[in-house]
Formats: C-alpha cells, structure tokens, sequence
C-alpha cells in the first residue's frame, strides 16, 4: 500500500488550497477544481462544499481515481469514503485552518451533515 511522506503531508497540509481531478472513463483527467482540504493522522482529506451533488464531487466517487495538486506536490490517486471516526477530528483541523475565512465558507465543509461528502485521498503506486 503507498503511503504518504511526511514531506507530502507537510506540503500539502501547509498549502491553503487543493486542485483536485477524476479521470474519465478514456483515462484522460477532468479539469481541475480548487478546494479546500485538510490533513489529519496521516491522512489526506477532502469534502465537497456544496453536498453530493457537486459535480467534482459526484464525478470523484464514480472514478475512484484522479490526481491532486497542492504545496508542489501532484500525484494520482484514489478516492475512498472515509470512516466515520474521523468526522470530530476532521471538523476541527478544518476549522483551525479556515475559520479566518468566517463562519460561512468554513461551515459548509463541516458539521453533521458533510460525513458523506468526505473522501480520503490515498496516493496511488
């Protein structure tokens, strides 16, 4: 299983944005869409602002598979439903980054309702 480096984590996790793709069904990537992300445990974290229906959203979990770029780091993925044990530990990592954005923007990636639009992204070998 392909992990992380620590270095990855640290530069992605330092980086105020996320650009985020799937790959069609050709292979070929989708354009890239910024978000925000956040890392915790090791882990990579994303979630779709604007529930399941948001296209890059929708079009990630269908493909399983696509590529991030953040902190001058790009790699090809995969993106998997995450666990619902780190909704609590992720809800706070998001606000200690973002909340000086206000309460707005930052609350659309957190609280009861986001767990099913939260996707761990695992770096592909």
């Amino acid at each position: 299983m392909v992990t992380w480096t620590d270095d990855e984590l640290r530069r992605i996790g330092g980086a105020d944005e996320l650009r985020v793709t799937s790959e069609r069904p050709d292979g070929s990537l989708r354009p890239f869409t910024t978000i925000w992300h956040s890392t915790l445990g090791g882990e990579l974290y994303i979630r779709s602002a604007h529930g399941p229906e948001n296209g890059w959203f929708r079009r990630a979990r269908q493909a399983g598979v696509g590529r991030i770029s953040s902190g001058g780091v790009e790699k090809d993925v995969t993106f998997e439903l995450a666990d619902a044990g780190v909704r609590e530990a992720l809800d706070a990592a998001l606000h200690q980054k973002y909340d000086r954005y206000g309460a707005g923007p930052v609350g659309a990636i957190t609280g009861d309702d986001v767990l099913e639009t939260t996707l761990k992204v695992t770096p592909r070998g």
